[in-house]
Formats: C-alpha cells, sequence, structure tokens
C-alpha cells in the first residue's frame, strides 16, 4: 500500500480519539491540589479534635473549600510534622472561625484558571478533527480505488482492468482446440479490421459462450485473446458479482458496462459465470433473490434498450444446462463454443508445447504417452508432465524418462504408490484376480489391448490391469460393451475358479457395480435387448433438486420387471462364458501368476508372449447373437 499522509491520518485517528476522551476525563477537570495532596487521610471529626489539643500549625484549603491539607504535630505522629489529607464537608461556615481562636495559619488556594485559548482548542479541535477523519474515511470508500478504505465501496466494479492486456500467451500457445480457436480469431480479427466485416453489413458478434468440462482451457483462451487482441480488456469471475446486501451485484453490472462502454471496442471476461446466470425462479425457494436481479441487470446491459455496441462479452461455464434461456439467445451470447476433451491428435499436440521447457529423454515418444492418456483433459496433461518432472527432480535424473511418465499416469489415475505387498496367500489371490481380467481381456476380439498388470498398490486397488484404447472411441458397439462386462467379471471367475465359492473375497464390488451399470444401460438407454429399441430412462436431471430426487420411473411396473430380468440375463451369460475360459485356460493362467508374483509387473508384450505359447487364436464373440 502507498504511504502517504492521508494514509497516516487515517490510521492515526483512533489514537487521537481516545487520547481526547482520556483528556476530557482526567486531565481537564485536574486542579493544583494534586501537587500537595499527602499520602495519609484523616476524618472531619478527628481534624477537629487535632484543633481542640492544639496539634494542627498549618491548614491549606483547596477545591472551594472541599478539601484541606493540614500540617499536623504530636505524639500519635510521632512528634514529627506530617502532612494529611482531610475532606471538609458542604456548608461548615464555623470551622473558619474554630481555626482563627486557635490561632492556626490558614491559607486557601483558589482553582487554577484555564486558558481561554486552550478551552477554545479543547472544544473544537478534536471533534473537528473527528468530523474530518470520518468525512476523509468516506471519501475514500466512494473511491473506484482499492485498499483499506473500500469498506463502503459495495456497488463498484471488481474487473481487473487491463488497457493492453498483456498476459503472455497467444494461440500459439494454445493447442488441442482448434475449432475454438478460430471462433476466437475471427473475433479478434473483427476488432482489429472492422471495415472488412461492417463493408457486406456484418455486426460484430455480442457475445461467445465457452462452454465445456474443466480444464479443458477455457480460461486460458480468454488469456489467449486478451494477449492478440491488443484492445482494453476486463476480466472478472461470476462470484463477484453477487453480495448479501440488496443491489449490490446489479450495481456492479451497471458499473462494468459502463466503464466497459467508454472504453469501447473492448472484451470483458466473465469466468464461471453460471455463479450468476443461473435459471430464474427455478428450485424450491423460488426466484425474487439478490442473484435473479443480477441477472436481470446483465441481460438488460448485454442487449437492452440502449445496447452495448463495441463490447463484446466472453463467458465460460461448464455448467451450461443451468444457465438462463434468455442469457443464451442470439443477440446475448451469439456463439456458443463448446471446448471439450482433446482427441489423440489433440492430446498430441497439447503434449507438445507443455513439453518444450522440460528435459525430455530421447527415447520417449510424445505419441505413445497421447494414446495412453484417453479422456485427460489439457490441464490433466500439463499436470502429467509436471509431475513427471518433479519425479525426475526426486530420483536425480538429467531428462525425464518413459518410466517416469508411466508412473505418473499410473498416479493421477489411480493414486498413489503403496507398500508393495509380501508373498503369500494374499498375494496370490490378487494376483490371479488381476490375471483373469488380463487375460479375458486379451482373448476377446473386441476389448481394448491390455497395457500392464501390477501387484503394486495404488490408492485404494491392491493391483490393477490397465487397459489402453487404440483409438478415441465415440461410438461403442454391443459387441464391445458385452467384452467389458466379460473382462469386467474376469477378476470374480478367476477367484470361483482356482480358489472356490467359499474363498471369493470381496475385492470384486466395484467391478460388480460397474459391471450391473453397463447392463441396465443396454436395457434402458441402448436398446440392446428383447425388450425392444425403447429409451426407458431419461439423461435429463434437474440441478436443482439434486441429481437423484426426480428419477421418476416413466414405465409400469411390468416393464421395470423385465428390465430385471434382461440385466441379470446379460451378466449372468457373460459370467458363464468366463467361468468357461478360465477353466479351458487353466495352465495359462497358472503359467501367468507365477510370473506377475515374481516380477509384480507384466507389460503388453509379455502377456501377449505368454499367451500365444498356450493359444492359437483368440476367443469368438459367437456368444453375443445368443444375448
Amino acid at each position: 500500500m502507498k504511504f502517504s499522509w492521508k494514509t497516516l491520518l487515517l490510521w492515526s485517528l483512533p489514537f487521537f480519539v481516545i487520547v481526547f476522551f482520556i483528556w476530557q476525563g482526567f486531565v481537564m477537570p485536574t486542579t493544583n491540589v494534586n501537587s500537595n495532596i499527602a499520602n495519609s487521610r484523616m476524618t472531619y471529626g478527628r481534624f477537629l479534635e487535632y484543633i481542640d489539643m492544639g496539634w494542627i500549625k498549618k491548614v491549606d484549603i483547596y477545591d472551594n473549600g472541599h478539601t484541606a491539607i493540614i500540617e499536623a504535630i504530636g505524639p500519635e505522629l510521632g512528634n514529627r510534622t506530617q502532612k494529611i489529607r482531610v475532606e471538609l464537608p458542604t456548608g461548615s461556615p464555623d470551622l473558619i472561625t474554630k481555626l482563627r481562636r486557635a490561632q492556626i495559619d490558614i491559607n486557601a488556594h483558589p482553582n487554577k484558571s484555564i486558558n481561554p485559548l486552550w478551552n477554545l482548542v479543547n472544544n473544537l479541535f478534536f471533534p473537528i478533527l473527528l468530523l474530518g477523519g470520518l468525512a476523509f474515511l468516506f471519501r475514500r470508500s466512494n473511491s473506484a480505488g482499492s485498499g483499506p478504505g473500500q469498506a463502503m465501496s459495495f456497488g463498484k466494479s471488481k474487473a481487473l482492468f487491463q488497457m493492453e492486456a498483456k498476459t503472455g500467451i497467444i494461440f500459439d500457445d494454445v493447442a488441442g482446440v482448434d475449432e475454438a480457436k478460430e471462433e476466437f480469431k475471427e473475433v479478434v480479427t473483427f476488432l482489429k479490421q472492422p471495415d472488412s466485416f461492417t463493408a457486406v453489413g456484418a455486426k460484430i458478434p455480442k457475445g461467445v459462450l465457452l462452454v465445456g468440462p474443466p480444464g479443458t482451457g477455457k480460461t486460458l483462451l480468454a488469456k489467449a485473446i486478451a494477449g492478440e487482441a491488443n484492445v482494453p480488456f476486463f476480466s472478472i469471475s461470476g462470484s463477484e458479482f453477487v453480495e448479501m446486501f440488496v443491489g449490490v451485484g446489479a450495481s456492479r453490472v451497471r458499473d462494468l458496462f459502463k466503464k466497459a462502454k467508454e472504453n469501447a471496442p473492448c472484451i470483458v471476461f466473465i469466468d464461471e459465470i453460471d455463479a450468476v446466470g443461473r435459471q430464474r425462479g427455478t428450485g424450491i425457494g423460488g426466484g425474487n433473490d439478490e442473484r435473479e436481479q443480477t441477472l436481470n441487470q446483465l441481460l438488460t446491459e448485454m442487449d437492452g434498450f440502449e445496447g452495448n455496441t463495441g463490447v463484446i462479452v466472453i463467458a465460460a461455464t461448464n455448467r451450461a444446462d443451468i444457465l438462463d434461456a434468455a442469457l443464451l439467445r442470439p443477440g446475448r451470447f451469439d456463439r456458443q463454443v463448446t471446448v471439450d476433451v482433446p482427441d489423440l491428435n489433440g492430446r498430441l499436440a497439447i503434449l507438445k508445447v507443455h513439453a518444450k521447457n522440460k528435459k525430455m529423454d530421447n527415447n520417449v515418444s510424445i505419441q505413445t504417452i497421447a494414446r495412453r492418456t484417453p479422456g485427460f483433459s489439457g490441464a490433466d496433461l500439463a499436470n502429467l508432465l509436471n509431475e513427471a518432472a518433479i519425479l525426475t527432480a526426486r530420483k536425480r535424473k538429467q531428462a525425464i524418462s518413459i518410466s517416469e511418465l508411466d508412473a505418473s499416469i499410473d498416479r493421477i489415475i489411480a493414486g498413489m504408490e503403496g507398500t508393495p505387498l509380501v508373498n503369500g496367500k494374499s498375494k496370490r489371490l490378487i494376483a490371479y484376480h488381476e490375471v483373469g481380467h488380463a487375460l479375458i481381456g486379451t482373448l476377446l476380439n473386441y476389448h481394448d489391448p491390455v497395457q500392464k498388470v501390477t501387484l503394486i498398490p495404488r490408492g485404494q486397488a491392491k493391483g490393477l490391469t490397465w487397459f489402453t484404447p487404440e483409438d478415441d472411441q465415440t461410438l461403442i458397439s454391443k459387441a464391445q460393451i458385452l467384452s467389458r462386462i466379460m473382462a469386467t467379471l474376469g477378476g470374480r471367475a478367476a477367484e470361483e475358479v482356482i480358489f472356490g465359492n467359499t474363498e471369493v473375497t470381496t475385492g470384486a464390488s466395484n467391478d460388480l457395480q460397474k459391471v450391473t451399470s453397463m447392463a441396465r444401460q443396454m436395457v434402458t438407454r441402448f436398446g440392446m435387448s428383447t425388450i425392444g429399441p425403447l429409451s426407458l430412462e431419461s439423461e435429463e436431471s434437474s440441478p436443482f433438486l439434486g441429481r437423484s430426487l426426480n428419477n421418476n420411473s416413466e414405465y409400469s411396473d411390468e416393464i421395470a420387471k423385465k428390465i430385471d430380468k434382461q440385466v441379470q440375463n446379460i451378466v449372468c451369460e457373460c459370467h458363464n462364458k468366463v467361468i468357461k475360459i478360465i477353466k479351458d485356460n487353466r495352465i495359462l493362467i497358472d503359467k501367468l501368476v507365477d510370473i506377475l508374483i515374481e516380477q509384480e509387473t507384466i507389460d503388453r508384450y509379455m502377456l501377449e508372449k505368454t499367451i500365444s505359447e498356450y493359444t492359437v487364436v483368440p476367443v469368438k464373440n459367437t456368444y453375443i447373437q445368443q444375448l
């Protein structure tokens, strides 16, 4: 915070107030009696007895006859002269006469008079100082700047303003979202060369909404736009509009667009707009709240009676399903750009961008890493390379190798590496379980290939089997779903065949949940059953009532029984087929388990080599047509 005399005055105000009240309460009423006050005191009756005995030598009267300091000497005082304080009662006119008869020295001390100038200072200076400090505080509170004086500036916009936003990020630094980049390159060109568009009657878009899962690069795109456009740039979060005070959010919206119009053409970026743009009048509580008024003001500013010519609003959200319909219409957000999880080529481009400043071993293939990370967002890939770099530094290596990248992928997906299992029954049971997954997944034609099988614990899992798809799958066939169900049941089936039904463990609980979910979706959503091509369960849900509170059945009880029967048939048929495959390949399973226990990890090449020694061709999926 910048230091100035105004700041010093502001922080010194409480000190002056305290001094003022102390002075008023203690200092000003005090008279000169304080300089002669004795330590000992005497009652008025005892004082009169001392007069009669002739022990009083001198009396000094203070405070308009209310206090007396006497000089007394006598046997009770050790025959030494002592000063004693006596509080005199009000209305004792005979005291002076009695003192004169006893020939005692009397001296009256009037109160010291206060300088009139000091009275003026006392009555005016401190109140003026107090009022001046308060006025200065409120003046700073109403200013647009930041600092400790912002206690009352609720209605001012908190947007970060940059005349020339130098974020250090341009479009070349953003990879994996080529379609979104093309949309925004057009917006930037419009800002730089508007004549080429207006010549054919085109109008500048008023708003662009970025929609996509977390970590896909929505905010990064906004920074790239700011770095490329070279126009004034306002950035603010949606949560900064809403406060507990009525009217604050709407006031901040007005203030933001007022500043934006003064600097048009410009860009306003609102991150996480769902915090303020949620649907109005929804939910149990109804709607006339502060957030709703803020949204109404935002709608008016974007495309109301006056309009916002020259102001482009860019917003980002990962919850477009809850945004108000009036906010999404053309004229407010003219374009909706989807920033989705990158595909294989997108992941490859993102990895190349983040690998520029990292030392990679010559044997590392970025293509292989991109294939091993389906479903990773841009933030996940950046975190992956950073974790690999940290692990490389921990091992005191000079460059990132494939082993560090593999370990980082495993850690991001499954969690931290645990302590290896000790040889024993538990380790052998887990080995059979994981080999069951790997064997079924390898023998089936329609299943993704196995990346590796390991007994090294990660997270809650005591062992893991990794499958890597050959390409990004947007559409999945019935044969692929059934193959995944069978591979998921492979672990449980191996336990039943090798150890018997009485020794089956709880390790397959998560597998059974996945199997049941896949089978039910086949029946109720994908129409892959004898019930027919019907969608019996809707994907729509109300985010305001909770994801599970509005799952009302749209079918009869008879259909519900058929659904349960079909799910049971699919799972049982797959389970029986897996049991048969396990029994037919018992020797192969024992061989793979021995290798896995010895090495703790089997990669794809070792697995396929061992399986090829005992089998001729993969198992055919002839059972699929029977389900």
